[in-house]
């Protein structure tokens, strides 16, 4: 059985791993809420399927389903990818799952913290997510991995990039966010960081580049490589709506030492030439507690959210002519790994991208 634990992960001896690190298997969650992915779910459907066939080349992947999707998510994936029935609100497995940790005896436990969609009732994209709420625990009981639960202790996976080492970063922006932990302060937000992750040393990147979804999570702006160096988006078009986040958080960390004392190696990571909007031709359906979509509304397709997963790369690809450059800077930035390029635009209508449907268990 998977045990709820009193205690804290750092007292325990246990730490959030690189994602770099070896890896069991990759969680996601089959989408079909009609107000965030339009036709029901269809588009996004086939291009999940994309997304967990290119990671199954490479790991094991799980993906949760509702009862009423079941037959046709199982129908949809091949037979080497397990299903398994899990009641969610909708598909964000990096932000509502686990986030697992390890010892130096290969035990895994996870860490289990308290979600509100991404705001609560200040700012959060939908009401009620009782279910998604519940997803963490039931991840750990599929996997009789006892956890650590963080009541009224807001995070979500996508705010969090960790070294590995004792390092990790975040975003000012996500972190501070009155929706999150208003009852706390930034010395206290840093000790919950450092008790649940065992890290030693946050790094506080300014801002994210999605204000409106996430409140500016790390994954769509800056990610660890390796110990030591990080990939940070960057363009040189001043007139591109993520240009100024981006240069501000390129300065920033190439001028940042890690819980080690190595000075970052900082890696570029290009933008879409052309921005995305949802088009008028985007409908979804309105509904009480979730948040529409406007045709001009920036859609936030950034490379950067990407997985790395056991000997391999998924990355992002929009249909633009940087699409071929960004896979080329990370070949050059993980030599030993295939880069593998998938279609995600569908995914990204819905406020994500792979890193943010995906959620890795490392082996134990």
């Amino acid at each position: 059985m998977a045990r709820r634990l009193d205690s804290t992960p750092k007292k325990d001896g246990f730490r959030m791993p690189g994602e770099f690190e070896p890896q069991k298997q990759i969680w996601m969650i089959w989408p079909e809420r009609p107000d965030n992915w339009q036709h029901g779910g269809k588009d996004a459907q086939k291009a999940f399927v994309e997304v967990a066939q290119a990671i199954r080349k490479f790991v094991p992947v799980t993906m949760c389903v509702s009862a009423g999707q079941f037959e046709h998510c199982r129908n949809s994936l091949s037979d080497d990818i397990r299903v398994v029935e899990v009641t969610t609100d909708d598909a964000w497995m990096r932000d509502c799952g686990p986030t697992f940790v390890v010892n130096d005896q290969g035990d895994v436990r996870a860490v289990d913290w308290d979600f509100n969609a991404w705001g609560g009732l200040v700012d959060g994209l939908y009401f009620p997510w009782h279910y998604d709420q519940k997803v963490a625990q039931k991840v750990c009981e599929i996997e009789y991995v006892d956890t650590y639960h963080t009541p009224e202790f807001v995070l979500e996976g996508g705010s969090i990039h960790v070294d590995g080492e004792g390092t990790v970063m975040v975003t000012e922006m996500c972190l501070l966010s009155e929706g999150r932990n208003p009852h706390l302060n930034r010395e206290e937000i840093e000790d919950m960081l450092k008790e649940y992750l065992n890290v030693e040393k946050v790094i506080w990147v300014k801002d994210g580049i999605d204000p409106d979804e996430t409140n500016g999570h790390i994954d769509d702006v800056a990610c660890f490589v390796r110990p030591g160096e990080v990939a940070c988006i960057y363009t040189e078009d001043q007139d591109h709506p993520f240009y100024d986040v981006a240069k501000e958080t390129y300065d920033f960390l190439s001028s940042q030492t890690d819980a080690k004392g190595r000075k970052l190696i900082v890696h570029k990571l290009c933008t879409t030439i052309d921005p995305v909007t949802y088009g008028a031709e985007y409908e979804v359906d309105s509904i009480a507690g979730s948040i529409p979509r406007h045709a001009d509304d920036i859609c936030i397709t950034s490379y950067m959210n990407f997985l790395i997963t056991n000997g391999a790369i998924i990355a992002p690809q929009y249909g633009d002519k940087n699409d071929a450059l960004a896979l080329e800077q990370l070949q050059e930035m993980f030599p030993d790994r295939e880069i593998v390029g998938v279609q995600t635009r569908q995914i990204v209508y819905g406020g994500g991208n792979i890193h943010c449907i995906t959620q890795q268990q490392p082996k134990g």
